[in-house]
């Protein structure tokens, strides 16, 4: 399942007036029965939520007082995630006539005494912050909402945010439903909460959550992926700047091309952004070679070989990643490790949706054609597999078979796709390009023949990324790679030999010069083709294609662009 849990909100989401109904007990049961979890998140104090709603036992975590407060039910304490307001704020409010409810830190009242509430916390100088939620005005320590009280619960639980639902109807959920893969609100939400909602039910309050439900029981909400592209992770960009991204749930994807053909590079930046989005991979390494990975743990060495215990310990907590080092281990023996890592990792997944990815270097190893446990050691329905092999063709079939997304690197990209084809009874594509330029990839979708191979440039790891922006923002570019300020009847010969000198030189060249090369769409040329920034190239065609501004507009525009990219201060620049 890609979503493990249910979050969702009270007052005016599963109730209406206060009181939840029968039919939408009945739906979170029937949620419970599908092994997924449930998770209250409410504004409410905790012992007003139990004074009027007795059903609180349902939810394994109950969020309270607008995230300052988690609550399991049983008989362990709630704990209270921040300090109360002092005693003189609310003494203060009392004396001023506000109406007062408070819990173990949150101090609420309604409007319109929140002017009042916003006086004094200036008055007496405090840090609180004031939060609206369809009359009521809630007071908190800053930084405490719904989202840090369900980041804390998810924590407790073992869950990450990226297996949750979430659900609300009003202002106070923004937060929590921001940080879930999967926002929906009621029919009765505010408009503001469901513009930004991912799902918005027919129905309202309860019956729009046992709708959401019966969505999550019959397809586990995969008619909701579509609307989701903004989790898709970045593999690179095709020649129009089209992003090339994989769905972070779903697919298997298989990584082909020879040794030293840009693997690591694409592999590398893909585990970045997966970490940059707090997905959880495991990296299965036979050979090593992800032994300073940035973002994960390390286990085992070429003299210890990391007990599965050991990696599922790691994994239980959706926050970190790993690694299993396999070079201790002789690899004739990889293969049944590999399995016996892969079934606990599997189990582990079934239990609470993560680790997101796993990631299976020299895949050939490890789940060779010829090894006759290959196929059953491995879940039929294994998803979020990236497997990277230098012969997509002594890979396991039965493995090859779930494979959603092909690439492909190197010299003879068609030979190296065709033998995959093969090996899963697929029609081979047809290649154009002989052979790969370091930076590009092919992808191509073995499921569905109607759709070409896709060239496209492999977007960098942060590391690569920086190393380039050095060298095209300060660096020195060849004569034929340099840009140069000819103007018209080649009357000028200024030579560019990075961005920096770029744009000192265009600040004090002359209109027509200017103009000349703007018109050609030399700019956007040179970015593009020198340069390798298909982004900072389309923003400068934007600019060569507006005619209505004047040439210090577009100059101002050329730099801003550059600087924001390049030449603003080290690592401000992501």
């Amino acid at each position: 399942m890609r979503y493990e849990a249910l979050a969702t909100d009270y007052d005016g989401t599963i109730a209406r007036g206060g009181h939840v109904d029968e039919a939408t007990l009945a739906a979170l049961e029937e949620l419970r029965r599908t092994g997924r979890r449930l998770l209250l998140v409410t504004g409410r104090t905790l012992d007003d939520l139990q004074r009027v709603f007795p059903h609180t036992d349902l939810f394994e975590r109950v969020v309270a007082e607008n995230g300052a407060v988690v609550h399991a039910p049983g008989p362990r304490e709630a704990r209270v995630l921040a300090e109360a307001p002092p005693a003189a704020f609310v003494d203060r409010l009392r004396a001023r006539g506000v109406p007062l409810d408070t819990g173990r830190v949150i101090v609420a009242t309604a409007e319109p005494h929140e002017t009042t509430v916003i006086e004094t916390i200036r008055d007496l100088g405090l840090e609180l912050q004031v939060i609206f939620n369809k009359g009521a005005v809630m007071v908190l320590p800053s930084g405490v909402n719904k989202a840090t009280g369900l980041l804390r619960a998810l924590g407790e639980m073992g869950l990450s945010p990226h297996n949750v639902v979430g659900v609300g109807d009003a202002e106070n959920d923004h937060a929590f439903l921001a940080v879930c893969e999967c926002a929906a609100a009621v029919a009765n939400a505010l408009p503001t909460l469901k513009e930004r909602a991912d799902v918005v039910t027919r129905a309202d309050h309860g019956a729009g959550v046992a709708e959401l439900i019966r969505a999550l029981v019959d397809s586990d909400l995969a008619e909701v992926e579509p609307r989701l592209a903004r989790h898709h992770i970045l593999l690179g960009r095709g020649p129009d700047g089209e992003a090339i991204a994989v769905p972070p749930y779903g697919v298997n994807v298989i990584l082909a091309g020879t040794s030293g053909s840009g693997k690591s590079t694409l592999t590398q930046g893909f585990l970045e952004r997966l970490a940059a989005a707090r997905y959880q991979f495991f990296v299965i390494d036979p050979e090593g070679d992800y032994a300073g990975l940035q973002g994960a743990v390390v286990l085992g060495d070429s003299k210890r070989v990391p007990a599965v215990e050991e990696v599922v310990r790691l994994l239980e907590d959706p926050g970190r990643s790993g690694v299993a080092n396999l070079l201790g281990l002789p690899m004739a023996h990889r293969p049944e490790h590999f399995e016996a890592l892969l079934a606990a990792v599997s189990d582990l997944r079934a239990r609470t949706g993560h680790p997101h990815w796993v990631v299976i270097d020299e895949a050939h190893h490890v789940l060779p054609a010829e090894h006759a446990r290959a196929s059953q050691g491995v879940p039929r329905r294994l998803r979020g597999a990236f497997l990277i092999t230098v012969h997509a063709d002594r890979i396991a079939p039965e493995v090859l078979q779930e494979v959603g997304l092909a690439l492909t690197v190197g010299s003879e990209p068609g030979e190296t796709l065709r033998r995959f084809a093969r090996a899963v009874g697929a029609r081979p594509p047809r290649v154009r390009e002989p052979s790969l330029a370091p930076g590009e990839a092919i992808a191509w979708r073995p499921a569905d023949p109607r759709r070409a191979p896709v060239l496209f440039h492999v977007a960098p790891p942060d590391g690569e990324r920086r190393r380039h922006v050095r060298k095209y923002a300060e660096g020195e570019l060849g004569p034929d790679r340099s840009f140069y300020f000819r103007g018209p009847d080649d009357r000028l010969k200024l030579r560019v030999q990075n961005l920096s000198l770029f744009n000192q030189i265009a600040e004090g060249l002359d209109d027509e010069t200017w103009l000349f090369h703007l018109r050609r769409g030399d700019y956007s040329r040179w970015f593009r083709e020198a340069i390798k920034d298909e982004d900072l190239a389309r923003e400068a065609a934007a600019v060569e294609q507006d005619e209505s501004l004047a040439p210090g507009e577009s100059r101002a525009r050329l730099r801003e662009a550059i600087e924001a990219r390049y030449t603003a201060p080290a690592e401000s620049s992501r």
